[in-house]
């Protein structure tokens, strides 16, 4: 199993590349950049490509609906460039809250235009012409929806990588299967090991028996706060706010991802709470809405052995990739923290 991170959008941008040097040294094998509506990922992937030498970079994710494909395959084959070839490209469609009410897109389609993104991305890298007839995309746009001069192109450089690896972040059973299918790494959030067959384990099958066995076995990264002591109990509520904030205002009443996957794991009614108490005004009560023990399922917070046995629960649910998000705000806490977790698969 490999060890990353995952550095927070919210938090401090250079103190996050300052810490990931730190960590660097300790033998992580990623580092994952979120963009959501802070900074751009790619600002601070290119900072982090400059000043580290050996961790794979990833985004974590870029939404699909804001760059055009050609553009997130520009982009990606130029972080993997400077960074000699150490770059993943995360891809997710983010919500309609962040798409819609950041952006000003429509959230639509999201299933058909990530399978067209990914297309479009590695025609791109192996420096094909762009031809792609799509629903979504049009590349080059036909002669009646433009001037008729536009033709087809390829990306003048030639990239490190013709096959850069794509991560696809994805929740729901269309989607997971669409990832199984066709992406080297697969993103879920808020993981619980031990529900994750009953809740994903019918997409995974479907969407891994049509994967093209050149794409080799699918990467399962999977994102956790992390703190391992004696003395951790307090940072279980750490987590609480972004458990808070997903399942109760990352969109609407109707159409929220993250509280349909906390219903999935049979905290139906807990997260109905949640979100009527966040929706209303009542975010610290949401918050206080939190069961502790949603928190410990999905983190990596507790005494060495109880964290030992949580990794050992991921591992048998399939994951691959750990990435810890350290629960302190003290950078030799955090080494620390990561030191003990490597420790433990060693």
């Amino acid at each position: 199993m490999r060890i990353g991170i995952m550095l927070d959008y919210s938090g401090g941008f250079r103190e996050g590349v300052d810490r990931v040097i730190e960590l660097e040294k300790t033998g992580i094998d990623v580092v994952v950049v979120a963009e959501a509506y802070s900074y751009d990922a790619v600002s601070q992937l290119g900072y982090l490509a400059a000043k580290t030498c050996t961790v794979e970079l990833a985004s974590g994710v870029f939404p699909i609906y804001t760059r055009t494909p050609s553009l997130l395959a520009m982009t990606a084959a130029g972080l993997d460039f400077v960074s000699n070839g150490r770059f993943r490209l995360g891809i997710g469609t983010s919500g309609p809250q962040v798409i819609e009410g950041f952006h000003g897109v429509p959230f639509d389609a999201p299933l058909g235009r990530t399978r067209e993104v990914v297309d479009i991305c590695r025609q791109v890298w192996r420096r094909d012409r762009v031809t792609h007839s799509g629903k979504h995309y049009q590349v080059p746009l036909p002669a009646d929806r433009g001037t008729g001069l536009g033709k087809a192109l390829k990306i003048i450089n030639h990239p490190v990588r013709e096959r850069i690896p794509i991560s696809i972040a994805a929740l729901g059973p269309m989607n997971v299967e669409l990832t199984a299918e066709i992406a080297e790494g697969w993103q879920p959030v808020f993981f619980y090991p031990e529900k994750a067959r009953s809740v994903w384990g019918e997409a995974l099958d479907a969407g891994l028996a049509k994967r093209n066995p050149e794409l080799g076995p699918l990467d399962v990264m999977v994102g956790a706060s992390l703190a391992i002591g004696d003395d951790v109990e307090d940072r279980l509520a750490w987590v609480k706010p972004q458990l808070a904030l997903y399942i109760g205002g990352m969109g609407a009443k109707s159409r929220n991802f993250y509280h349909n996957l906390a219903t999935r794991y049979g905290f139906g009614e807990i997260a109905n709470r949640i979100q009527d108490l966040y929706l209303s005004g009542r975010k610290n009560e949401a918050i206080a809405a939190v069961p502790d023990e949603l928190v410990r399922q999905v983190s990596l917070i507790g005494p060495r052995g109880f964290v030992a046995e949580r990794v050992a629960a991921f591992a048998e649910a399939g994951v691959t990739t750990l990435l810890a998000t350290p629960a302190s705000t003290d950078r030799a806490e955090s080494v620390h923290y990561v030191e003990e977790l490597k420790s433990l698969l060693s």
